[in-house]
């Protein structure tokens, strides 16, 4: 079992920026893909960015591309997500998902694990 525990989530003005971490426990972190998803209120959970263990595969949701940038720490066990230039349009619960294996996917059914979530709220 992996478990994952995000924070960083909060309420920002239009422009801002928020740095979200994944902290992962359990069994091994570093040699699974790490992905992070979004559900806003009455929308299906969306990818948002993905990363495999060493960092050299990362894929991101094209309208969040030039803006967020996902990043890991093996040593520390966490995954983290910097959002700059937010909107309100990113509002949004954001969760962590990990994978068994090392290949990182935008679908939320090929993810293992996934965390509670927090909140990101981008008032306008």
């Amino acid at each position: 079992q992996v478990q994952l525990v995000e924070s960083g989530g909060g309420l920002v003005q239009a422009g801002g920026s928020l740095r979200l971490s994944c902290a992962a426990s359990g069994r091994t972190f570093s040699s699974r893909a790490m992905g992070w998803f979004r559900q806003a209120p009455g929308k299906e959970r969306e990818f948002v960015a993905a990363i495999s263990w060493n960092g050299g595969t990362i894929k991101y949701l094209t309208s969040v591309k030039d803006r967020f940038t996902i990043s890991r720490d093996n040593a520390k066990n966490t995954v983290y997500l910097q959002m700059n230039v937010l909107t309100p349009e990113d509002t949004a619960v954001y969760y962590c998902a990990a994978r068994r294996l090392d290949i990182t996917t935008s679908v939320p059914s090929e993810y293992d694990y996934w965390g509670q979530g927090t909140q990101v709220t981008v008032s306008s």
